[in-house]
Parts: structure tokens; sequence; C-alpha cells
């Protein structure tokens, strides 16, 4: 903490609208130039400076808010906005009763792949772990019903699940199955890559996958279950994948927290 407290009071790292090593965005106003509103820049700079110099590493924790207002000399509303503001650009993160947090690196994702959560976080030399919030039985609406091209009313599943990377909620998933292709398949635990399941007992494998993203806001269901504040920044995937006979083998809904994925995708030039 002495540390950090003394690197606080050192020279900011400030640049004229360029990116740091790190690639953190630093601001350009020098500190003469800034009003008394805009303090909360300050403290960004300044804790966004100790993580891009490595002195603050992925995981670490922060010093409470109470710590930092005193060592900056801030008010803590202030401090707060400094630490929202770090927030929303994905540098740190808050746990509930415990704190802040320096953001650990983004898992790399290609969503165009059907390859399991747990074989790609795995690959990367992290940890993954799923949980399952919910698996029942529904029947197709008028949008399921095109989706899957079925009858409004045919049966389909629904998986909810929560994902995991070393510990840490990154992503919230809904995921829906053709009944008429995985009979019974709720029989099956899906704290377990799915992607096996439907590749072990039903012969089911992925041929095409068509896939939109964009980003969102975590509201509701998905900022309470990620433990995320209502509003912060997601992405939102949705993907259809089909077999080689054009059937829709799964209709996924997936909600990240924004500082948790990068995507990254390898094509091929046809």
């Amino acid at each position: 903490m002495a540390a950090f407290k003394s690197a606080l009071s050192g020279n900011r790292l400030l640049s004229d609208n360029r990116l740091d090593q790190s690639g953190t965005c630093m601001t350009n106003t020098a500190p003469d130039q800034r009003s008394d509103g805009l303090h909360y820049i300050d403290m960004r700079d300044r804790v966004a400076g100790r993580i891009a110099s490595g002195e603050l590493k992925p995981t670490d924790k922060l010093p409470s808010e109470r710590q930092l207002q005193e060592e900056m000399g801030l008010a803590r509303g202030t401090v707060r906005e400094g630490l929202f503001q770090l927030e929303a650009e994905g540098l740190i993160y808050r746990r509930d009763r415990s704190g802040w947090y320096v953001s650990p690196p983004p898992v790399v994702y290609d969503p165009t792949r059907w390859e399991g959560f747990i074989s790609y976080v795995e690959a990367q030399g992290r940890v993954p772990a799923t949980e399952t919030m919910s698996a029942e039985t529904i029947v197709a609406d008028p949008l399921l019903a095109e989706v899957f091209g079925r009858r409004a009313g045919a049966p389909l599943y629904m998986i909810r699940r929560r994902r995991h990377v070393d510990g840490r909620a990154v992503l919230v998933e809904q995921i829906v199955v053709d009944a008429a292709l995985t009979p019974d398949l709720l029989r099956f635990s899906f704290d377990q890559s799915l992607t096996e399941i439907l590749k072990s007992a039903y012969g089911l494998s992925v041929a095409r996958n068509v896939v939109s993203m964009q980003p969102c806001a975590l509201t509701g269901y998905e900022a309470e279950v990620l433990g995320a504040k209502s509003g912060l920044p997601g992405l939102a995937v949705q993907r259809t994948s089909y077999d080689a006979q054009g059937r829709v083998v799964e209709f996924d809904r997936e909600h990240w927290r924004h500082d948790a994925v990068r995507i990254s995708v390898d094509t091929r030039v046809r």
C-alpha cells in the first residue's frame, strides 16, 4: 500500500490523446488546465497509469475507496466517479462486498466456431467453470418456430447457464435446442460441455454458424447474474448453428461482460 501511495504522488502518466504501451487511452488535459469538476479524471489517469506500468497487476485488489480518498485528497464521490470510469473502460471490476480489482486479461473468442467454452478457455491456460441456472422444456413461440422450422407450440429445450473464467462470472447464455433432434436431453447435467453431449449422445455436429454481435448494456437478469452494475457495457452475441443437413442444432443468445472477451475471427479469403 505504501508503494501505491508513493506512486500516486509521483508524476502522472498523461499523453496527447495517445495510447500507452498497454493500449490504455490516456487523457490529454494538463493538470493546471483541469477544473475542480474533472478531478475524477486525475484519479482515473493515476490508477490507469499504475495498471499500465504493471505496478497493479491483473486480479490485484485496489485500495479501498476511503484509502484512495485520503491518498489523493479527493472527495469520496469524486473517487467513485473515477472508479466507475475505469470500470466502464474495462480496466477494473467490482466484487460484491469485497472491493475493486484489476481486470484479468480477456478471453479470446471466435464465435463462428462450434467449439465448446471449456475447450477454448482451457486452451488459453485459464480455468473454466459452468453453472446451470435452469433447464426446461418450452413450446416454440412464432420466433423460435421460424428459427427451427417447426410449428408454433412444438417442444424445445431451453438451457440457461452462467460461465466463469478463473472463478469470475463473465458470460450468461440462453441456449435453445430442438427436442425432436435430442430426445430426453434434460437427463444430462449441463455443467459439462453441451457440445460434447450433442456429439456423443445424438451424433450432432455443426457445419455452419450464423452469428450477429452488437454492444449492449447489461441490465435486469443479465446484470444480476453477472454481478455487474446495471447499465455496464456488454457484448450480445446471437448464434444459429446448423448441421450438414441444414437443421438448426442450437440457437444461442449470449451476454458477455465487456472486459472479459476479445473477439478474434480467423477467415479464409475465397
